[in-house]
């Protein structure tokens, strides 16, 4: 579904259920080129935002609680804000209440309000949907009531929600690259500091393509924040904030004390860390070459370092290394499961779908989806007022 169906679709939704007009938001996913787990051990990402995502519709109402609708899924959720907790097993419930809830421990919000949202990013895809949804409530309930927080106060409070009521220790890449992405550029994110470089792509005839693995994306809550543990962990032997302070030689000299499993974590993060770099570089060259290059030793990391890939994202990967029109390949997201990114020829598209297709329906008895994406603009107001 495209973008101005999605805001047909709210809109008139939003008009049937609760007899008022809202005002509209769009939130997008993201893609990260590179920089996979580098974002919660504060270093370096390279994410944009993309062409499909989150649109709300938000609107006051004179009840004595509020009213949120999943429109997707045909579900609802009513809550109190003086009243949130987070419900067990709640999915898309624990990401609106947990966006409210700390949006109302800094702000007054001054009256209940209806929320009614759709998407059209494909979920379990690495997409980063979870953010997109947090965003654009975050976004819709600052401008609603006039809160005057600024977007950077606004992806702590989807940040701060997703810890606390998804129960996921994200860190801030997602939420950055939906709040801040500009249209062709690929931002190089200091997760530190927040400082940031916009890097113009020009693909030279090469485009994006995603390819679902349609294995279910867990992010799973207990390998993911295993992992961060593992990284908290080491950078703490060595008095550190996070291992973007540790280089290889320092990490070498731990190797001894370290199980295997965890020294390569270490290391590939460290070694992603300096990937992430070079990537921006290539960019600003526009080498696609390098930067494909880098794609590649980039999901060796994750696959064999850091051991959060799978046999389907693996066969993805593997089946793109010998076809020239191809420059570069990984697994994106938390991993487990979700898309591969692909820097693909334009014209060679049409005949890659049909080259892997049969392959992965005989290989792992399921078909992959193939998105194409367009780098695009992040959280936006759609409507231009509001009515009480």
């Amino acid at each position: 579904m495209k973008k101005q169906e999605l805001i047909d679709k709210v809109t008139t939704v939003f008009q049937e259920r609760f007899n008022q007009t809202p005002a509209l938001f769009f939130s997008p996913g993201r893609i990260n080129l590179i920089g996979g787990h580098t974002d919660y051990n504060e270093g370096f990402v390279l994410p944009a935002a993309i062409d499909k995502g989150i649109v709300v519709g938000i609107q006051k109402n004179d009840k004595d609680h509020c009213l949120a609708y999943a429109l997707d899924m045909d579900e609802q959720a009513d809550f109190r804000i003086d009243e949130i907790a987070p419900i067990e097993n709640g999915h898309w419930k624990n990401y609106v209440l947990g966006v409210v809830a700390e949006t109302a421990q800094k702000h007054s919000i001054e009256t209940n309000f209806n929320l009614v949202f759709a998407g059209n990013i494909p979920l379990e895809a690495g997409l980063s949907s979870s953010a997109a949804l947090e965003n654009s409530i975050a976004f819709g309930l600052n401008e609603l009531f006039g809160l005057g927080m600024t977007r950077e106060e606004m992806i702590f409070v989807s940040q701060k929600a997703e810890h606390k009521y998804a129960k996921v220790n994200c860190g801030i890449m997602d939420q950055y690259a939906s709040m801040f992405g500009e249209k062709n550029a690929a931002i190089l994110l200091d997760c530190r500091s927040l400082e940031s470089t916009v890097f113009n792509i020009d693909f030279k005839g090469y485009t994006l393509l995603l390819v679902n693995s349609h294995v279910k994306h867990q992010l799973a809550e207990t390998a993911y924040n295993q992992r961060r543990e593992v990284c908290e962990k080491i950078a703490k032997m060595f008095g550190v904030k996070a291992l973007r302070d540790i280089s290889e030689a320092d990490l070498s000299k731990v190797k001894d004390k370290l199980s295997t499993e965890d020294y390569q974590k270490a290391l590939y993060v460290i070694q992603e860390n300096e990937r992430v770099v070079e990537a921006s570089k290539a960019i600003s060259t526009n080498d696609i070459q390098a930067l494909g290059e880098l794609l590649y030793a980039s999901h060796e990391g994750l696959q064999h370092q850091y051991k959060v890939s799978c046999e389907e994202l693996d066969f993805l990967v593997n089946a793109t290394k010998e076809n020239e029109a191809i420059a570069g390949t990984r697994m994106m997201g938390g991993g487990f499961g979700g898309c591969t990114i692909n820097i693909i020829k334009q014209t060679a598209v049409a005949a890659f779908k049909e080259e892997i297709t049969p392959l992965y329906q005989e290989k792992f008895n399921k078909t992959p989806s193939f998105y194409d994406v367009q780098i695009s603009n992040g959280v936006s107001k759609i409507a231009t007022t509001i009515n009480s």
